[in-house]
């Protein structure tokens, strides 16, 4: 699967009821630029006001996840919002001429199928992620509900339901890659209990639901009142309960539809979250409340991640260049040499590592009872791992050197010692032009940033004698 980001290849339009309004719905899905997300557009409103997929303009969680921004209020966004993170789509403008999508059959079915209908293309720049490195999770004391994440390269979700009925029984679902969503998740349509709907009825509250949107789970007796209040709201001549407890307005697409539906709501909350997601989610007893507040989580996660912008790098893996690699590109030797593997290394970036042993000959003096690295050694192991992402890019590295010419905004944020493994990630801030390198780099250890500073350098051939 391709790390570009990416969007549709043109917009496309659906139409139909909102669930819960019952009115009349245009949703036009439109193609966004690049670090755009999902953005909905109220085109009933005076302006065309935006409310973003945020979880933190989530105001209500009953019966939908409801956005909320100044006034402006989105409803029932989970199945569009599923949909979209399905087809692997980044960046997207959702119009609406409504508060709430149109339901469809309660599923994300059609708003997979128009997408697909019109295709989805790459963009130029490269996605992020959120990557669990860590277990995290959140429960609900008032209903038991958990959810909780762990560390896996793909997007994997597992939701368990237990509604403590008999008609429904416990149920699970699995997704093991987000690329199945629309073969095993997609069509599972959302689900109600017999005396939830007969109180959404009797409270005016489900306005658009018809009996061919919403499995109906028969949890209590079916009395001649309850099925005139049926026959009434779909416009039935008669209902009755199919031999699996559910009525007999459709048949299940899967024996554990609900939990697959559960599933596709995970999908759809947490892309509020507002970043892709490389962590495996298991969720118990999944609900709107619980989902929203993991993706609270997801999203202070994330943002403390971008914030440190620590390299995600295996150790493990073979390195670009090991030492003697790093000695055919540089021109330093020992004990002048300040990086001994290079992890990562690709036109605009590189990231490369230092084990801080006390056999190091600065400690000697620096300082005997107390050794910490000078801080100007630490800018120069980031210049030198600057210099790998210059060299490397010449055809005949040993004829070549790099010079400094100017540091800025350095910044020592936390004391280097012994036993310590730096990590260094320089960032091309421009292209080189005419040798002239402009360069962002971080050292870190561990997930802590231990030094930074913008450099500038230049790349000159040697003279030759």
């Amino acid at each position: 699967m391709s790390d570009m980001q990416k969007t549709l290849q043109q917009e496309v339009t659906l139409s139909g009821i909102g669930l819960h309004t019952g009115k009349e719905v245009k949703l036009t899905i439109k193609p966004a630029k690049e670090n755009t997300g999902f953005v909905f557009v109220r085109t009933d409103l005076e302006g065309h006001p935006q409310v973003e997929a945020d979880v933190n303009y989530v105001v209500a969680t009953e019966r939908g996840t409801t956005l909320e921004k100044l006034g402006v209020k989105i409803n029932t966004c989970e199945h569009l919002l599923a949909a979209l993170v399905g087809c692997d789509v980044d960046n997207a403008i959702l119009e609406m001429d409504a508060s709430e999508p149109p339901i469809m059959d309660g599923s994300s079915k059609f708003f997979v199928e128009a997408i697909e209908s019109v295709g989805v293309v790459e963009q130029t720049i490269a996605r992020e992620y959120l990557v669990v490195k860590e277990v995290l999770s959140y429960t609900d004391p008032a209903t038991g509900s958990e959810i909780t994440i762990i560390p896996s390269d793909n997007y994997e979700i597992t939701t368990m339901v237990d509604f403590g009925t008999k008609v429904l029984g416990t149920q699970n679902a699995t997704l093991k890659n987000i690329s199945e969503f629309k073969e095993e998740i997609s069509s599972a349509r959302t689900f109600s209990f017999l005396h939830e709907l007969e109180m959404l009825l009797d409270h005016g509250l489900i306005k658009g639901g018809d009996i061919s949107n919403a499995i109906v789970y028969v949890d209590k007796d079916l009395t001649p009142d309850t099925t005139e209040k049926l026959k009434k709201a779909f416009g039935k001549d008669n209902v009755s309960i199919r031999p699996n407890g559910i009525l007999d307005n459709l048949t299940l697409n899967y024996p554990n539809e609900a939990a697959r539906h559960k599933l596709l709501d995970v999908i759809g909350d947490l892309a509020l979250a507002g970043v892709k997601i490389k962590g495996k989610v298991i969720a118990n007893k999944p609900g709107h409340f619980v989902n929203t507040q993991f993706a609270k989580k997801l999203n202070r996660q994330w943002k403390l991640q971008k914030k440190k912008n620590v390299p995600d790098f295996d150790l493990t893996k073979e390195p670009v260049f090991d030492i003697n690699g790093i000695m055919k590109l540089m021109p330093h030797r020992p004990p002048f040499l300040l990086i001994d593997k290079v992890l990562e290394l690709s036109d605009s970036h590189v990231v490369g590592l230092k084990n801080v042993t006390m056999n190091e000959p600065f400690f000697v003096g620096h300082f005997p009872k107390e050794p910490v690295m000078p801080g100007v050694l630490q800018v120069e192991a980031l210049a030198q791992t600057g210099g790998i992402l210059v060299l490397a890019s010449v055809p005949d590295p040993e004829n070549y050197s790099t010079y400094f010419i100017k540091m800025d905004k350095v910044k020592f944020k936390r004391k280097v010692v012994p036993g310590d493994t730096m990590i260094f990630k320089i960032e091309l801030i421009e292209p080189i032009r005419r040798g002239i390198v402009h360069m962002q780099g971080y050292g870190y250890v561990g997930d802590t940033v231990a030094v930074e500073a913008e450099l500038m350098a230049q790349v000159a051939k040697n003279k030759v004698d």
